[in-house]
């Protein structure tokens, strides 16, 4: 009993710490996402400045070709009416199967007769021999 109510116990305090977990997760992923970027760190002495990457100049670029209109197509062909009436089907006649008659009693099964005795103890296997003794 006492496992089974500690077994309880250590569920319900994961299940509150996963709850904890996650909605403070949220909060502050919230909170990263709402403040400001902080200012760059100042220069450290002996570390090369990074440089920039060199700027694309921008050009102008064509305009597009005019796309080529597509030809209007023809009608759709009407689709074909589906007939209301169901064509009789003549279903050809299954013959009469017979079958051999039922036996009126079921045949007695004997069996062979139980050991008078039935082992109920395990046998014990033998143990391997001791190693040498150390000299």
């Amino acid at each position: 009993m006492a496992s089974a109510a500690s077994a309880l116990f250590a569920t319900a305090a994961l299940a509150m710490a996963l709850m904890l977990a996650g909605s403070s997760t949220c909060h502050a992923a919230r909170h990263l996402a709402d403040t400001t970027p902080a200012a760059a760190p100042a220069a450290v002495p002996g570390i090369p400045a990074v440089p920039k990457p060199p700027t694309v100049p921008e050009v102008a670029l064509p305009p597009m070709p005019a796309m080529p209109a597509v030809p209007a197509v023809g009608a759709v062909p009407p689709i074909p009416a589906i007939p209301t009436t169901i064509p009789a089907v003549t279903v050809p006649a299954i013959p009469a199967a017979t079958l051999p008659p039922m036996p009126a009693v079921v045949p007695k099964v004997t069996l062979p007769p139980m050991p008078s005795s039935i082992p109920t103890s395990v046998p014990t296997m033998p143990f391997l021999a001791p190693p040498p003794a150390s000299a």
